[in-house]
């Protein structure tokens, strides 16, 4: 399974390997010292991947205001069998909230893609700095990774910055850190905990409707966020600094990205929404109102609408006559 895996990830590093070797081609020209040069071209490696994800996460913000459109029609079904356990009426729920999220082109797993699609280049790249060492000492089945060769290896696990190597950890396998990869390892978690923290925070208190927040979903993301920096503690320990660049680099990305979103691209009913039409306003401009394709008055649930697992039972013609013509005013 692992060497499966590994070999799913071997183009991914490939082309990393490429990218890193072009960003310090560059560095060096601008004359930086190697370990600055291999830092940034880390950085500049991680910049080429996020814009690469730009289209993907415009796809998510349109979706994830879309879902936030939909919600009045997401409670209006499940008000519908609000109260209604048996297996025929949940499956008749689950097929209307599908029907919803297909006709509205809707997908509450968008969210979910760019941080899916990034961890392939993550783990590449985990592996392509871990096995530096073992590369540069000619080990067996750690063969040159393209332009990375075991002297192109050598360099870059023995290049620095402030003192600590790229490829060493707070915690390493049969051998003990020095004390400058301790602190900057230690520095770069917090910075980490602080931006993904930052993030998250402004998402749930900002461009989030007050609806939204009254529920059990949000109420696990609130737990989550305070549990993120704990995360970060334990797992960060065991990965290169050049792995923490990368990660600390895209969390600053997704920390200017969502800043954008909230001041330009609010959520419906959020506080960032309220906010933009008051600056819109100002202006003399009209903010521009967001539609779901599908999604109209002929959507509305009906409150006499059939109780799930029971046949509506139809009505013949001359019943239909017989009853009484309604009332027009």
């Amino acid at each position: 399974m692992i060497e499966f895996f590994n070999t799913l990830l071997l183009p991914i590093k490939l082309g990393e390997a490429w990218v890193m070797f072009a960003w310090h081609w560059l560095f060096d020209k601008m004359g930086l010292p190697t370990g600055w040069a291999w830092a940034m071209s880390i950085v500049g490696l991680t910049v080429i991947v996020r814009v690469l994800l730009i289209p993907l996460f415009v796809r998510q913000i349109h979706s994830s205001r879309r879902m936030q459109l939909i919600q009045p029609e997401m409670q209006k079904i499940q008000k519908k069998y609000k109260g209604k356990r048996d297996p025929e009426a949940q499956k008749a729920q689950q097929a209307e909230i599908m029907d919803l999220y297909r006709r509205t082109g809707t997908n509450p797993f968008s969210s979910c893609l760019p941080i899916l699609i990034q961890s392939p280049f993550f783990f590449a790249l985990f592996q392509l700095l871990n096995n530096l060492k073992a590369q540069a000492e000619g080990k067996p089945g750690h063969d040159a990774i393209g332009p990375i060769t075991n002297t192109v290896a050598a360099q870059i696990e023995s290049s620095t910055i402030f003192g600590a190597k790229l490829s060493d950890a707070f915690i390493m396998q049969g051998a003990t850190s020095p004390l400058s990869t301790k602190i900057l390892t230690a520095i770069l978690i917090i910075l980490m905990s602080a931006t993904t923290f930052t993030t998250q925070y402004q998402l749930m208190r900002k461009n989030m409707p007050a609806s939204a927040l009254d529920n059990p979903f949000a109420k696990q993301q609130k737990v989550l966020l305070y549990l993120m920096p704990i995360f970060f503690a334990i797992s960060g320990i065991n990965f290169p600094i050049g792995v923490l660049l990368y990660w600390l680099t895209t969390n600053l990305w997704t920390m200017g990205q969502q800043f954008y979103v909230i001041r330009n691209m609010p959520a419906p009913g959020s506080e960032a929404e309220a906010r933009r039409r008051e600056r819109l306003k100002k202006r003399g401009k009209d903010m521009e109102e967001l539609t779901v394709p599908g999604l109209g008055s002929d959507d509305e649930v009906p409150d006499d609408a059939p109780k799930a697992g029971q046949r509506q039972q139809p009505k013949g013609k001359k019943r239909a006559k017989a009853q009484p013509p309604k009332n027009r005013r």
